[in-house]
């Protein structure tokens, strides 16, 4: 283990301070290394074949941030937090996409494209989906958002820095507002980021969670 490696003591003590943040502190703003950090950890998520069927809004401008409070049930974290990012899938992810993503591959590893002719069949094939016609490649890809918001979650709580997963929004109004409605992109959820309010009662409320053996079993 290195030495910028957390013990498991850390970790669980980090998981156990982090919690659904009601209550942002206006005042308080996000070192921009710290906020860099959270934005590249964004950007290193998993994701199936490693497509990356997604993009990430960053909505800084105050007025744009007021004017989504309507659209997320009036909760008060998207005007409040530091941060508020956006996450959003790339639609209808097609065989272009495929395309794009092994030229990036060969780009970084430096490989002869026409060696990854092979695995760019197989996902042309997984979302073409021949045997599946109900397949939604929407559907698939807000899978993978899902992904992305659990890593930025547990990045931010690693560095102490407070979020709230919502889902809690009109997807097509944030559309509407951020310009997205005719682009390839439509949002699922947001997540502000900062730093709780030292008046937030649910930072010191115990977590309710069912007892380790109820929800993990091992299988040997």
């Amino acid at each position: 283990m290195s030495d910028s490696t957390l013990t498991p003591e850390q970790l669980l003590h980090q998981l156990q301070w982090r919690y659904a943040t009601k209550k942002f502190d206006p005042t308080q703003k996000i070192p921009t290394a710290t906020w860099e950090a959270l934005e590249q950890s964004l950007v290193l998520t998993p994701s199936s074949f490693g497509l990356q069927p997604w993009k990430f809004f960053v909505v800084q401008n105050s007025q744009i941030r007021q004017q989504l409070l309507e659209y997320s049930f009036g909760q008060t974290q998207v005007v409040d937090a530091s941060h508020l990012v956006v996450l959003a899938i790339k639609k209808a992810a097609n065989a272009d996409d495929v395309d794009r993503y092994m030229q990036r591959t060969a780009e970084v590893r430096q490989v002869d494209i026409d060696s990854l002719t092979g695995f760019a069949n197989v996902i042309k094939n997984f979302l073409a989906n021949p045997h599946n016609p109900d397949f939604d490649p929407d559907e698939w890809a807000t899978r993978q958002v899902y992904i992305a918001l659990g890593q930025l979650m547990t990045s931010a709580a690693v560095l102490g820095i407070d979020a709230c997963p919502m889902e809690g929004i009109i997807p097509a109004k944030y559309d509407e507002v951020l310009g997205l409605t005719d682009t390839e992109y439509q949002a699922v959820l947001a997540c502000p980021v900062g730093y709780r309010h030292p008046e937030d009662k649910y930072a010191v409320l115990p977590k309710i969670r069912y007892a380790q053996e109820e929800i993990v079993a091992h299988i040997s």
